[in-house]
């Protein structure tokens, strides 16, 4: 504002003077209008996002409960058609999570947005997991508003949080190292015997093997997809050396899946179904009909206090295995 004593005498100065004073309140006033057309833009955006993520949430709440309809409904039968449906229940409900996580910023929340009272509480980080901590000190050596040294500083506490971490898995190579030593009377030289390995004339040790087992037969990853893998990390094994090691592993465990066998097959009572699986037919570019069986015995809702076991056998066909007369009930 101008006061009178800073108003020109001359007519046309003062009119020059008035006419940018109402320019510029018009340039003012034209600039406020703009933020509230931005503002109320901004808040129809806002709800617009608030609507999508509620129909998202019940969408997501309604999938959760048809799965849960689902996997009760599943218990105590088998149907693959059922499995199939909750498989495509699951990754429906996997990318509603995905997508309504890429809805939320990276920044935190607008202090004036309140959170939900029934907001759910993250679960801690495990406890059995090991801890790395990493301490992160102010840049530089000095105050910003002294200059002192903040070598000689006081702690006043510390702000901690926890950030869940994946470190893939490596490869090394153990060396065993076995001295020959000579004794003084010249006539005795002593070494530590050889130590044993999971197969006999063969580098694998016995974590690798347990690794590529595990990966085939519990994550269902075939052989020349941990090919692919291994060889990123620069450790090249054929479809060969992976197969016999696997073969290898079938005899060592040949034992096992005998005592299993019998313990199973020597109960008075089985509870058997067979899955069946397509596979490749060599030489005919086509498929056939493989059955996966499974033969559980668990009496303790009878009162039997022998230990429940499940064995499994894949047959190229459906006949009975060892003899069996099995009959079938669905």
């Amino acid at each position: 504002m101008l006061n009178r004593a800073q108003l020109p005498d001359n007519i046309d100065e003062l009119q020059a003077l008035l006419s940018a004073q109402w320019a510029e309140v018009s340039t003012l006033k034209s600039a406020h209008d703009q933020l509230l057309d931005e503002a109320e833009l901004l808040k129809l955006e806002r709800d617009a996002l608030k609507l999508t993520a509620s129909d998202h949430q019940q969408e997501i709440q309604r999938l959760t409960l048809l799965l849960d309809m689902l996997k009760r409904k599943l218990f105590g039968q088998k149907s693959e058609k059922l499995n199939r449906q909750i498989d495509q229940l699951e990754l429906a409900l996997e990318a509603l999570h995905i997508s309504q996580g890429e809805r939320i910023p990276a920044q935190q929340v607008e202090a004036e947005v309140k959170p939900p009272r029934t907001a759910p509480q993250r679960r801690p980080l495990p406890e059995h997991l090991p801890r790395e901590t990493q301490t992160h000190l102010p840049t530089g050596n000095l105050c910003p508003d002294c200059g002192l040294s903040l070598a000689s500083a006081k702690a006043l506490g510390e702000d901690v949080s926890e950030v869940l971490e994946y470190v893939p898995a490596s490869f090394r190579v153990i060396r065993h190292v076995r001295p020959r030593l000579a004794c003084a009377c010249g006539n005795c030289i002593a070494q530590a015997p050889a130590p044993s390995r999971p197969i006999a004339r063969s580098f694998a040790g016995a974590g690798l093997l347990a690794h590529i087992m595990v990966a085939k037969y519990g994550d269902h990853l075939p052989l020349y997809r941990q090919q692919q893998m291994y060889a990123r990390e620069g450790v090249d094994l054929s479809d060969s050396t992976l197969g016999d090691w696997v073969g290898a592993c079938h005899q060592l465990l040949r034992p096992l899946i005998d005592a299993l066998h019998a313990h199973v097959f020597s109960a008075e009572k089985l509870h058997t179904d067979d899955t069946p699986i397509a596979v490749l037919a060599p030489g005919t570019g086509k498929t056939r009909q493989a059955r996966l069986w499974t033969y559980v015995r668990d009496d303790r809702p009878s009162g039997d206090r022998e230990a429940p076991a499940v064995w499994f056998r894949y047959s190229p066909d459906r006949k009975p295995v060892f003899g069996l007369s099995v009959e079938y009930t669905r």
